[in-house]
């Protein structure tokens, strides 16, 4: 829910826990969100976050996150991967799907937002790679977007019109 709300801080703390669940599942029902969720047979072991770009409006809000972008603009906000199932390609296939789930719903671009790892090469707390990491998208070619000294990477891939049959 982090990026449906227009602002963090305190609305962000007023918002944790049960409300924001309720809020969400709300959402759900009435089919405003979009998402891929990943299983091991029955058991769920990773969700990612895709919609339209307009319904997230903190990105609009974080100043390094803000493009020009369009009603057809998607975007990928998050992941999240269950303990003991990650970096075993779970984060790939949710992304792999997303992009479907985009380019289903007619989107012209999807955007994404990823955190850069560590420069030690160690792993990165799955609390702080939320959004992804740049390896993810680039394996799915999406092209680092970024303008020249942003503090936040964006990377973006589009997509062709599709030809009528």
């Amino acid at each position: 829910m982090w990026w449906r709300l227009p602002r963090g801080g305190k609305l962000w703390e007023e918002s944790k826990g049960a409300k924001n669940k309720r809020a969400f599942k709300k959402l759900i029902a009435t089919g405003k969100v979009h998402g891929c969720l990943a299983f091991a047979g029955a058991e769920p072991v990773g969700w990612c976050c895709v919609g339209p770009r307009g319904d997230f409006p903190r990105l609009e809000r974080t100043k390094a996150l803000q493009t020009d972008w369009g009603e057809r603009t998607w975007s990928v906000t998050c992941f999240y991967i269950r303990t003991g199932w990650r970096h075993r390609g779970v984060a790939t296939a949710l992304l792999k799907e997303a992009v479907n789930v985009a380019r289903d719903h007619g989107a012209k671009e999807l955007e994404a937002y990823p955190v850069q790892p560590k420069r030690d090469g160690t792993d990165m707390p799955a609390a702080f790679a939320w959004t992804g990491v740049p390896h993810l998208f680039e394996k799915q070619r999406f092209r680092n977007v970024t303008p020249p000294g942003n503090p936040r990477d964006i990377y973006r891939k589009m997509f062709r019109a599709r030809r009528s049959v």
